[in-house]
């Protein structure tokens, strides 16, 4: 009896679901006054890869439309100064090694002879000084030496971020000073810039849905993104704003994308396009009144989607508040 019993209700819940997806009730609601726009996919930064050092470029290892990773080794810079320079003081480090074991074999004996008392204490600290003097040379020689190692080291120019390399202004073997830019690298998850009349900037603020034709992106549907910022600069009387919108893509930039933008709220009818049929060129809603559907004719609008219902379409005579449509 229980298993018939829960069945029962199954059943009536499954009615009831079937039913309510069946009919819509037509219900006024505020909606946004949708106005199209043009937006350019851009990168939020794009950031220089600047070379550290002056010299010519030894080696290339990324072109135009390579993905890069943060550190990666974009561009090599050579100075055959700081080689030069290099073989110089290795052979100077050379002479000041057979210094400093002279000076270490110098004190040496010494200790052993004032030790036995042969030579007074200032001999001693004569050889005591050499040694010194001799290990502090050495020591400034390596020291020197690795400044120009590090410089050598800083002939790699490193991308500071990742992302997409826009642009390579240099060749190999062209010479460049210091903090010369190598390479414009494209940071990571691009956005859509908008830039939209200076009217509509009292309706547009951080949050705001904006909803992009997916034709223009090579997909099918309507996707929508969230406004993150809105500059307060207004460049040639338009407001500039980025909004994030997945499935930009990663390659091109500065694509042109139709996208539509609020400009204020306006109260309206909106259904879903499966519920209104096309005969003959006339559009028509199937009404339930009462114990009977009746096919009332309307006046399409344009289709307005929304997460909420993907393919919302603006109805403007026909229908009033209160209507229950049925699905063909």
């Amino acid at each position: 009896m229980r298993i018939a019993a829960y069945a029962t209700v199954l059943l009536a819940l499954t009615a009831q679901s079937a039913l309510a997806q069946a009919t819509f009730t037509v219900e006024p609601k505020l909606i946004a006054d949708e106005k199209a726009v043009f937006a350019t996919v851009e990168s939020a930064n794009v950031v220089p890869a600047r070379a550290r050092i002056g010299g010519t470029v030894a080696e290339l290892g990324v072109k135009e439309g390579d993905e890069v990773k943060q550190g990666q080794v974009v561009a090599t810079v050579g100075d055959e100064k700081l080689v030069l320079q290099m073989k110089s003081l290795d052979a100077e480090i050379a002479g000041l090694d057979a210094q400093l074991k002279q000076a270490q074999t110098d004190l040496t004996r010494a200790e052993d002879l004032f030790a036995k008392g042969t030579i007074p204490k200032t001999r001693l600290d004569q050889a005591q000084t050499a040694f010194n003097v001799a290990n502090n040379a050495h020591r400034a020689k390596i020291a020197q030496r690795s400044v120009i190692e590090q410089q050598l080291a800083e002939g790699k120019v490193l991308a500071p971020t990742a992302g997409r390399v826009l642009k390579v202004p240099v060749t190999t073997g062209t010479v460049i000073l210091p903090g010369e830019p190598v390479a414009s690298i494209a940071e990571k998850n691009f956005v859509l810039r908008l830039r939209v009349p200076e009217r509509h900037a009292l309706y547009m603020k951080a949050g705001d849905t904006v909803r992009v034709d997916s034709h223009e992106l090579g997909a099918s549907g309507a996707k929508f993104g969230t406004i993150k910022l809105v500059y307060p600069q207004i460049q040639d009387g338009r407001v500039v704003a980025d909004a994030n919108v997945p499935g930009l893509g990663d390659y091109f930039v500065g694509e042109r994308v139709l996208v539509w933008v609020s400009a204020g709220k306006r109260t309206s009818i909106t259904v879903p396009a499966s519920f209104i049929i096309t005969r003959f060129g006339i559009d028509y809603a199937r009404v339930r009144q009462g114990n009977e559907v009746i096919d009332v004719p309307v006046q399409r609008g344009r289709s307005m989607p929304r997460p909420d219902m993907p393919d919302a379409l603006e109805i403007l005579s026909g229908l009033k508040a209160g209507d229950i449509l049925v699905r063909p």
